[in-house]
């Protein structure tokens, strides 16, 4: 990538207040041209705040703020030269693809030959030439996300300011935007992209890392990973439970952080040369710890002082999950030959899959897939058109009703009531799953002190920060103590801090007997899946652990596949046995 030196945008001791809150303290920061910039951190780090200031839509409290040498509130035409794409961008879903570019480009007074020759190069460019006349609301998420760059790029900024704009997309369409970003920069665009995903920010030539407002790293991301060398680890050749061996080894004095990594747990040590005792973790007489490349997630929880640990507090408020002696605990959730058709369209086409009780079972694939249709099929949301799907013995088809008192479930975009506070959400969603009386107070209340949600009772539940309308979301969904778990993308967007918060909580209910169904974009997240079924164009192509899906993909002689590359190939590999036949047919 192409890095010519020039300073496209300078923070000096940047500082702003919303009211008594402090957003940023003292931020001194340089983005150059020709680069894409990471501003990465945690929920609340103040990414979206700087990126604000940066576009000229907040007057910062202190400090000064230079984009390309001048005042982005004092000069109205610098923002001609600025492309922001804000975390919810402004795409008008009822309108088409060419009629949201045509509003966007009167918006931004291009205009003439100038408009038609942005068209053509956009269009080209995203490769949605093919869509012009579909409704932006039929896009999948990862298409929606290149019509709202190819939006942002009308006038031919300068300067590009990118919000969280991988959030909920699969890693197909991350890569994509991804390619179209550094061709931007290779251009000599300076590209600032805001993402709590710290294996994303890798990529990035430059990172900013903030916490709590605070600039705690500026560089590139392969320095920060070089102060990590020889202390990260993956303990291979557990014969015990995985999720038992993680959480021995986070009460581990010696450990910082862990996470599930497929049949594996990948280890972060305090100090360089100190491992834990692995008979004390009761990983089995195989077990032995395997140096691995450190990535700049470890580094990220290092500078906070480590992860939130491994023992889930909510497990501990938690019955054992019981279900009837009558219902096959082999399936407790399964679809044979499940098929749902939108009129022509074939969302869902014959899968089949069982699963057992105290189970992870993962339904990955693009956007668009089918892996949602799938889900709320499962969930008794929707219909099968064909074929039989059953939950805890009760066919969806003639007793979705029933199936749905034994189901907790998370939807994928915040769907409790944002203008109802978090207090009313607790009490509203506690009834309508059949708690009353004490035992309703008295699980509200341990939802609320597992949760840290005392702050925020009288707040309205759509403004709280995104990781706390995560644990609400969670908490409104087990109060009832439902014995299967249905989780769909949950936790798009969040930090690693959150999200190893959430999953710790997730293995502590599967140890109780709860069983989960859960779909997401977030490969790392898939790790901690017992089994996957890879879902694309409606069929499942591959199915098995993470380290089955892992082993397939990997090609003769190659190490250590990840899994976002594995699920990148499965796909193409499929792309290209379709053509084969559609060629053979021909």
């Amino acid at each position: 990538m192409t890095v010519d030196g020039a300073v496209a945008i300078e923070l000096r001791n940047l500082s702003h207040r919303f009211g008594e809150v402090a957003a940023l303290h003292g931020v001194d920061a340089a983005i150059r041209r020709g680069t894409v910039t990471g501003l990465v951190g945690p929920d609340g780090a103040g990414k979206t705040t700087l990126i604000r200031l940066m576009a000229g839509l907040l007057q910062a409290s202190e400090g000064e703020i230079w984009v390309d040498g001048r005042d982005p509130i004092a000069d109205e035409t610098l923002r001609l030269e600025l492309g922001y794409m804000p975390q919810k961008f402004g795409l008008y879903e009822d309108l088409t693809v060419q009629e949201n570019l045509d509003l966007y480009a009167d918006l931004r007074g291009v205009v003439g030959a100038a408009r038609e020759a942005a068209f053509a190069r956009l269009l080209a460019f995203t490769d949605l030439a093919r869509f012009t006349d579909r409704p932006a609301g039929k896009l999948s998420g990862g298409m929606k996300q290149k019509l709202g760059l190819a939006c942002t790029l009308l006038g031919a900024p300068k300067i590009l300011l990118l919000d969280e704009p991988s959030v909920g997309v699969d890693p197909i369409s991350r890569r994509e935007l991804w390619k179209m970003v550094n061709t931007l920069a290779d251009e000599g665009m300076a590209v600032v992209w805001s993402t709590s995903y710290l294996d994303e920010a890798e990529l990035c030539s430059e990172v900013l890392l903030m916490n709590a407002g605070r600039l705690e790293y500026a560089g590139t991301p392969q320095a920060l990973q070089d102060r990590m060398l020889g202390r990260c680890f993956q303990l291979r050749g557990i014969a015990g439970n995985r999720r038992k061996v993680l959480k021995a080894a986070l009460r581990s004095p010696q450990v910082i952080d862990g996470v599930l990594q497929g049949e594996a747990v990948r280890l972060v040590l305090r100090e360089r040369g100190k491992a834990p005792d692995l008979a004390a973790l009761d990983a089995g007489p195989q077990a032995a710890l395997v140096e691995v490349k450190p990535r700049l997630e470890d580094a990220f929880i290092d500078i906070l002082g480590g992860g939130p640990g491994g023992d889930s507090v909510l497990a501990a408020h938690m019955d054992e999950a019981r279900i009837d002696g009558k219902v096959d605990a082999s399936a407790l959730i399964s679809a044979s030959a499940l098929t749902r058709r939108f009129g022509d369209f074939v969302a869902t086409d014959r899968v089949d899959f069982r699963v057992r009780r105290g189970e992870i079972f993962g339904l990955l694939g693009p956007n668009g897939a089918g892996k949602s249709t799938t889900f709320k099929m499962l969930c008794g949301l929707i219909k099968p058109t064909s074929g039989e799907a059953h939950v805890m013995g009760h066919d969806l088809k003639t007793s979705a009703s029933r199936a749905r008192r034994h189901i907790g479930y998370m939807a994928q975009k915040f769907a409790l009531y944002g203008n109802l506070s978090v207090a009313q959400n607790l009490d509203f969603f506690s009834g309508i799953y059949g708690l009353h009386g004490q035992r309703q107070a008295s699980q509200i209340a341990d939802m609320i002190r597992v949760f840290g949600l005392e702050p925020y009772l009288n707040s309205p539940a759509g403004a709280l920060p995104l990781g706390f309308k995560q644990r609400l979301a969670l908490s409104c969904a087990i109060m009832h103590q439902p014995p299967l778990l249905f989780l769909d993308e949950p936790t798009s967007g969040v930090d690693p801090v959150t999200r190893r918060e959430f999953w710790t909580h997730i293995n502590g209910l599967v140890e109780k007997g709860v069983t989960v169904m859960v779909t997401t974009h977030f490969m790392d997240e898939a790790e901690y899946c017992d089994r996957i079924a890879l879902i694309y164009r409606g069929r499942t192509i591959a199915a098995g652990t993470p380290d089955d899906l892992k082993r397939a993909a990997t090609a003769d002689g190659e190490m250590d596949v990840t899994m976002e590359e594995a699920f990148i190939r499965l796909v193409e590999r499929d792309d290209r046995q379709r053509e084969t036949q559609l060629e053979a047919r021909q």
